[in-house]
């Protein structure tokens, strides 16, 4: 098949099916709330397979509870070429996060499929299950699935049993979810940045280098709670004092040059009360870098800091791992094609790295990756105010649709 630079999706309907799914799940102020396996969810499921169907794709759910449509290929025992993303939200989210990556996938089938053309590579829009609470969906897909359903359980007690029963899956059968390299010839994964580096460097795309691997802690220290009035400053064991040494150490970590960032967004304090000097705090540590060797080092330097900081205070600090992920690098070859892709649509790229995780980062363990990020407005994202221009949108789903024609005349060679 010839790849031709004057082939382009029907913008107009991409934006219509974007606003269309915005509706299911709408909230007052304009956000969606879309939770995994909803009722709200489910009926989303079956709006966007509906879209599929209709494009002439076969469509099916595995036991993950991942929807997947299939485009056949007109060699069809090529591995697929894949894409998509998720369509389930937070609980006050918007309308672009993951579900533009979905619906650009369909409305690159729909444009085949007009334009009664076929990929030599069948073509697949997968809409994976969970993505922001568990990323189930691609792990079972990828082989890295906890296989304690209790890990997976919802945050209002509700199995992941149950769960997956609601949406067409089945836990006793999840294994059969898994895919094998000889299966996926690519995933390619479009996505708003969710960040403000496109839009401050003028960019309109993001060729993403790779997903950074995390390190999440729940850090508690022990100080002494005492009367605020009668205890002399000289004799507290002030276990907040002691966390405000901790963030401010931790903000410095993460601003050294580099590509890490460092955060601590939780802090709970006992007994939170006025006149009490507090006794005991609860800090979250969240910590990210595209190097994981990079990574390790600076949190066992803070480390060391922490026992120094414990010592010197009388304040015993305690650290917990709570979640542990290993980059995932894009593939060479793939961010090599989105660039050239963008230099013949004359369009402004950068190469940077994903911050945020993403099923993207699970389909790297089994097939080449690559994703391609449009700007978010203000670097807001998880909110009702997210916002990618109507332009963007068009262009974004344009460089997956000539990034997917390359790949599929020119694929990567299979992970080994």
């Amino acid at each position: 098949m010839s790849t031709t630079l004057s082939l382009a999706v029907n913008g107009s309907r991409l934006l219509e099916t974007i606003d269309q799914l915005a509706h299911i799940g709408r909230l007052p102020n304009g956000g969606v709330r879309r939770l995994s396996f909803s009722p709200e969810d489910q009926q989303a499921r079956r709006q966007v397979s509906a879209w599929m169907q209709a494009t002439g794709m076969t469509v099916r759910t595995d036991p993950a509870g991942n929807l997947i449509g299939r485009y056949p290929g007109s060699q069809p025992h090529l591995p697929a070429l894949a894409t998509g993303s998720h369509i389930d939200t937070v609980p006050s989210g918007g309308r672009y996060d993951g579900c533009y990556g979905v619906l650009a996938g369909i409305e690159i089938v729909r444009t085949l499929a007009e334009q009664q053309l076929q990929l030599r590579h069948p073509l697949e829009v997968i809409v994976f299950s969970d993505e922001e609470n568990s990323l189930i969906g691609s792990q079972a897909m990828s082989g890295t699935l906890n296989p304690d359903p209790n890990y997976y359980r919802r945050p209002d007690g509700t199995s992941i049993q149950t769960c997956l029963q609601r949406v067409g899956g089945n836990w006793d059968q999840i294994h059969q979810a898994r895919r094998h390299p000889q299966e996926l010839a690519a995933f390619v994964e479009l996505h708003i940045e969710q960040g403000p580096v496109l839009e401050s460097a003028q960019a309109s795309i993001g060729i993403v280098t790779g997903i950074v691997g995390q390190r999440r802690y729940r850090i508690v220290i022990e100080g002494r709670a005492n009367h605020a009035g009668t205890t002399p400053m000289n004799l507290r064991q002030d276990a907040l004092v002691t966390a405000a040494h901790v963030i401010l150490r931790v903000h410095d970590l993460g601003s050294r040059p580099g590509d890490q960032v460092a955060t601590v967004g939780s802090v709970q304090v006992f007994p939170n009360a006025a006149n009490v000097v507090p006794g005991r705090v609860e800090l979250s540590l969240d910590a990210r870098d595209l190097d994981s060797h990079h990574l390790d080092a600076l949190l066992q330097e803070l480390a060391q800091h922490l026992d120094h900081l414990a010592q010197q205070r009388r304040t015993p600090i305690d650290r917990e791992l709570t979640l542990h992920t290993q980059p995932a690098p894009a593939h060479p070859q793939i961010q090599t094609v989105i660039a050239s892709v963008c230099q013949d649509l004359s369009l402004p790229a950068i190469f940077l790295p994903s911050r945020a995780s993403h099923d993207a980062q699970e389909l790297a363990r089994i097939t080449p990756m690559g994703m391609i990020f449009v700007p978010s407005h203000a670097g807001i994202s998880h909110d009702e105010t997210e916002y990618t221009t109507p332009l963007d949108c068009i262009r974004g789903a344009n460089v997956l649709l000539h990034t997917l024609l390359r790949l599929d005349q020119n694929p990567p060679p299979p992970l080994t």
